[in-house]
């Protein structure tokens, strides 16, 4: 059998199928009125541009009541108190959910199946999700953060070398502002995984100072120095810590704690509306809390009085360790007024403060 020979019966068999359609187009606009085909497409033309302008108005018209329903709840959110940290986060998956809703009405209005997207975005989803494994893994620690709580908006923290005032928690990231003003954006996903030095978790914070004085001082002389400099401090603890929340507490008017009062009421029962906890009848709570309560003479104080020792015999100093507790809020006040205090005062107790030193001798 000659092969070569049949490829040009074949290739004429191929191309008499191919024209057999195309002739039979041909022959049927050939009945067809041009005018007919003109309006036929104009109409064509007319209705899809319709449909388009319709998409357009919709799409900035449902705009606009996005942003307005964004408002709307962060009203609702400022109005009942509620947490800066979840009302920004809420509001951001709102807004995100809207907007792919209004994209699925304008694909519709423009006579795209939205039975058919919705399956192609279903089955991209898993492409998509792996492609951006990192960013879901952001919005899941998100999540994270605002059920556990390791931090708030407004606490100042420090993670992995950053240090700063947590301004806002969005769904993806956390953006800190630094002292020196710059805002820093960290992904969630490894601050909820990570470790975080929260500073304003605690009510109280304990500074630290190493005073090196030199040889020759009298450590008793230092001591007495160092107590009476900490004790004309009204902000450091003297005694127990339950005794200066006591004694701040009674530094507040009356109309200030009754401001703090309403507002921390209308921040719980914003929280029990917002996560539909259910509040207990006072009888109810009386009961819990009689069952429960110990009484608060039995109660251990804690000691956190100022603490000085002498930590260290140096190469060329006595270093004298000490330690006191104040409120969170005034711990760099008091960090840096004592420090300028230690360096002007104790020199007029007859202490001294060395430096590096070499003694030559000359035979």
């Amino acid at each position: 059998m000659n092969i070569l020979g049949l490829i040009p019966d074949i290739a004429s068999d191929t191309a008499k199928n191919l024209e057999a359609p195309v002739e039979g187009l041909a022959s049927q606009l050939k009945h067809v009125p041009i005018d007919q085909i003109l309006e036929k497409l104009l109409s064509t033309a007319v209705d899809f541009a319709l449909k388009l302008v319709a998409a357009i108005i919709v799409f900035y018209v449902g705009k606009l009541i996005i942003n307005r329903i964004h408002r709307s709840i962060k009203k609702i959110f400022i109005r009942r108190n509620v947490e800066r940290s979840l009302s920004t986060f809420m509001l951001s998956v709102i807004k995100i959910t809207l907007l792919f809703f209004l994209i699925i009405i304008v694909i519709s209005i423009l006579g795209i199946q939205t039975s058919s997207f919705i399956a192609l975005f279903a089955s991209a989803g898993v492409a998509i999700g792996m492609a951006l494994s990192g960013t879901l893994q952001n919005f899941a620690g998100g999540v994270l953060i605002l059920l556990i709580k390791p931090y708030k908006v407004g606490d100042f923290i420090e993670f992995q070398g950053f240090t700063g005032t947590v301004k806002e928690i969005q769904i993806f990231n956390t953006i800190l502002n630094t002292p020196d003003n710059k805002c820093i954006m960290i992904p969630n996903g490894g601050l909820s995984t990570g470790s975080i030095n929260n500073y304003s978790k605690e009510a109280y914070r304990r500074v630290d100072w190493t005073i090196n004085l030199a040889y020759g001082d009298d450590y008793e002389v230092a001591k007495k120095a160092i107590m009476r400099i900490i004790s004309e401090d009204d902000r450091i603890v003297k005694k127990y810590l339950e005794d200066d929340k006591a004694y701040r507490q009674s530094l507040i008017t009356p109309e200030e704690q009754q401001k703090a009062d309403i507002a921390a009421e209308l921040l719980e029962k914003g929280k029990r509306k917002l996560l539909f906890f259910r509040r207990k009848p006072k009888k109810e709570i009386a009961v819990e809390e009689n069952k429960t309560a110990t009484p608060a003479a039995t109660l251990p104080k804690t000691d956190c009085s100022p603490f000085i020792a002498l930590g260290a015999l140096s190469a060329s100093s006595i270093d004298i360790i000490v330690r006191v507790w104040t409120p969170t809020q005034y711990y760099w006040g008091v960090y840096f007024d004592l420090n300028a205090r230690f360096y002007k005062e104790l020199p007029e107790a007859g202490l001294n403060f060395p430096f590096p030193q070499m003694d030559i001798h000359m035979r």
